[in-house]
């Protein structure tokens, strides 16, 4: 799809979601590029994003993770958020996972990764926007910006994807030797597999 194309799909996607009624809540304080804390005391997980990790116990922060951080702030301290959820409400750490939007109707989420300040994850099987956050990180890609201003450590001459789970690694991870084969897709560049919406293992670090 031509960028210009892409472009109009997505205001016309984000012109019928400001039309969708929602539950709104007062964000009490931010955490980093992907979780906040409501004024009610839950706290909340976006869906279908991962922003970088802030350091922990004498880690260090991972690349752009407070410029993630304080451009979520910026979406979110000044009004109200509105929460719609997906098939799963709760992850195993009781944390809600939601899409939330601005009372304007834009949609936090797909903001975060079209700024480069996140990038695609899928959960489960929370797939409602999928397509529309894929394309937002395409055009962020294709402009370069935040986090793809960045390159690859240590590029493999392959990477193996998991069509089931949106998951890809480097050919000697073991949850890529562990998976089903009529699930695993071969991408040459782990731009590709980016491109396609699937998202780098925890533990290979592709």
């Amino acid at each position: 799809m031509k960028r210009k194309n892409l472009i109009i799909v997505l205001f016309i996607a984000f012109i019928s979601l400001s039309f969708s009624p929602l539950a709104y809540d007062q964000v009490k304080y931010i955490l980093d590029g992907d979780t906040v804390l409501l004024e009610t005391g839950r706290l909340v997980r976006y869906l279908g994003i991962d922003a970088p990790e802030l350091g922990h116990d004498g880690r260090e922060d991972e690349f752009l993770a407070r410029e993630a951080k304080d451009y979520n702030r910026s979406l979110v301290q000044k009004g109200r958020v509105g929460l719609e959820f997906d098939l799963e409400r709760e992850d195993r750490h009781g944390r809600l996972l939601a899409y939330l939007f601005t009372e304007k109707g834009d949609m936090i989420n797909a903001l975060m990764i079209r700024k480069g300040f996140a990038r695609v994850m899928v959960t489960g099987s929370n797939l409602k926007y999928f397509p529309l956050l894929r394309d937002h990180q395409r055009l962020a890609m294709s402009e370069k910006i935040g986090l793809w201003g960045q390159k690859p450590v240590r590029e493999e001459a392959y990477y193996l994807g998991n069509a089931k789970s949106y998951r890809f690694h480097r050919p000697s991870c073991p949850f890529a030797k562990s998976a089903s084969p009529r699930y695993l897709i071969r991408f040459e560049k782990s731009d590709a597999a980016h491109w396609e919406g699937f998202s780098p293992c925890r533990q290979c670090k592709p």
